[in-house]
C-alpha cells in the first residue's frame, strides 16, 4: 500500500489528492449530520430520553473517567 501511495504522489496528481480530501471532508459532514439529526433522536426516543453524549466504548484497554 505504501508503494502505491508513493507511486500516486510521484505521478503528480496532487489535484486528485486534494479532490479526495475535499470529498472525504464533505462525506464526514453528511455522516455526522445523519447520526446527530436522525439516528440519535430516534435512539433517544427508544431509551426514554437518556443522554447518550457521554456514552463511549473503550477499545484500548486503558481506563478513562470521561472523554
Amino acid at each position: 500500500m505504501w508503494k502505491e501511495f508513493k507511486k500516486f504522489i510521484s505521478r503528480g496528481s496532487v489535484i486528485d489528492l486534494a479532490v479526495g480530501i475535499i470529498i472525504g471532508g464533505a462525506f464526514q459532514v453528511i455522516v455526522r449530520s445523519l447520526v446527530d439529526d436522525i439516528l440519535m433522536p430516534v435512539l433517544g426516543l427508544f431509551t426514554g430520553g437518556v443522554d447518550l453524549s457521554n456514552l463511549f466504548i473503550n477499545i484500548s484497554g486503558e481506563s478513562y473517567a470521561t472523554l
